[in-house]
């Protein structure tokens, strides 16, 4: 059970791997709005790790707020305040001071069971399922790609939410399409995709390629209108490589946490991902080059430092 915060006016509702739900006291069940808490915890190999990463919350939060900032005329967002409220500390429609930078306040939505994962380059669990069939969720892809290849047009390949814990499955779109029905996983499609090339155009400017990515969408329950939620664009649901780095076959650094996987996968940390055994503590070095890479993914992204 992760540890959380008390917030005058907010029910503490559930913890994930890195976030804190919240909603407003006395109404956890049916709820209009949610407060979402970005902790400093980190997670690999879908366990939360017993070390966390200092103001990694706050640099996730604040750069997902930015993103959104920049796409909202794609899609609407789920953001209702992104600050505390100085005039009334006690506004419950604004981030309580002392959560202030790490989170914010958003609309209550009937969120939908997929992950919507964009690549544009072969990688990670593409590039495993690439080599295995030729094709990555149901997606004909050429042959020849080797790590690190650039797609000649970025893939929609959704995957299937999986509890905590557990490891999102990679489905084909037809698949996807039955769990949602037709229209709506074609409008998931098309709005990822629409996200996915707008930012990856702004990072482009910036000498960050987007290697992939993944957004969550919710349906207002009001109007039935589709909204993007959770967080976007950060380096825990993303992987941003320095662009003069990039040759493809061969691994790209990262301004993610791709670092703290090679580590855990490496003899140092003589960790068996494949037991029952916890994940080992991190040692000080790591946590302070994987903070670093937080900190120098939002500064090339956004150009100015966070607010920590």
């Amino acid at each position: 059970m992760t540890a959380h915060l008390e917030l005058a006016g907010w029910e503490h509702v559930s913890s994930g791997k890195v976030r804190d739900l919240y909603a407003p006291a006395g109404r956890s069940g049916s709820p209009d709005r949610l407060l979402i808490v970005t902790s400093d915890r980190i997670s690999a190999y879908d366990r939360i790790l017993p070390t966390t990463i200092p103001d990694k919350g706050t640099i996730l939060n604040q750069l997902a707020v930015w993103w959104m900032g920049r796409v909202d005329d794609i899609v609407g967002t789920h953001l209702i305040a992104t600050e505390p409220n100085p005039a009334d500390p006690a506004d419950p429609r604004a981030v309580p001071e002392a959560v202030a930078g790490r989170a914010v306040v958003c609309r209550a939505l009937d969120m939908i069971p997929i992950e919507c994962v964009v690549r544009g380059y072969l990688t990670g669990s593409g590039l495993a399922e690439y080599r295995d069939r030729g094709s990555v969720c149901g997606i004909r892809l050429p042959d020849g790609l080797v790590e690190a290849s650039r797609l000649d047009a970025p893939v929609f390949t959704p995957a299937a939410k999986a509890e905590l814990g557990d490891h999102d499955e990679n489905i084909s779109f037809e698949a996807a399409a039955r769990v949602v029905g037709r229209p709506l996983a074609e409008r998931l499609r098309d709005v990822s995709l629409a996200l996915y090339e707008r930012a990856r155009a702004i990072a482009a400017e910036r000498g960050v390629l987007i290697a992939d990515t993944k957004f969550e969408f919710g349906l207002d329950p009001a109007t039935g209108a589709l909204v993007l939620a959770d967080e976007i664009l950060t380096p825990d649901s993303s992987r941003f490589w320095p662009a003069d780095q990039w040759i493809p076959g061969r691994e790209t650094p990262s301004f993610d946490k791709q670092y703290v996987r090679d580590w855990l996968a490496s003899p140092a940390s003589g960790w068996d991902r494949g037991s029952n055994a916890p994940p080992p503590p991190l040692p000080d070095e790591v946590v302070a080059a994987t903070r670093d890479r937080y900190i120098e993914a939002f500064r090339r992204i956004t150009g100015a430092d966070p607010r920590l």
